[in-house]
């Protein structure tokens, strides 16, 4: 084997493990992991809300350093968090009942780096470039 080949070869095989390394799943339920991003995520959307929040997820998205998260909050009970006395309550038709997280995994740790609740359009759309992270986390990635 010629160094050149070598070379190369060891280039392909780097990339290879780069790339695996950044694939895109979705956190098993019940997985550490899932747990530790939802727990990340309740403490400033329950603050909002100033009550306890479940979290009904639609969109969940991981690549082991990066997460996203979208879905709807509910009380525990199941349903619809009560707005009344949270900065929430004059929204009107300027709410709707959603809430979309991104968070990345520093120190061994799940940290927010965004979030949004009550958002009438696609209030993540440009999280990809504005906190770089990878877009492919995000739904509709192309």
């Amino acid at each position: 084997m010629t160094f050149k080949t070598m070379l190369i070869s060891v280039f392909v095989l780097s990339f290879g493990i780069s790339v695996a390394a950044q694939s895109v799943y979705t956190p098993a339920n019940g997985s550490e992991e899932r747990k530790a991003i939802l727990a990340a995520l309740r403490v400033p959307v329950e603050k909002d809300f100033k009550q306890k929040i479940v979290f009904v997820v639609g969109e969940f998205k991981s690549n082991g350093s990066w997460a996203f998260i979208g879905g709807s909050p509910k009380r525990p009970d199941g349903g619809d968090p009560d707005l009344r006395g949270t900065k929430f309550a004059g929204y009107g038709d300027a709410y709707d009942h959603n809430f979309f997280g991104l968070l990345r995994k520093t120190g061994g740790r799940w940290r927010v780096v965004t979030y949004a609740i009550g958002c009438t359009d696609v209030c993540w759309l440009d999280w990809d470039s504005q906190y770089k992270a990878p877009r492919a986390i995000f739904p509709f990635p192309e």
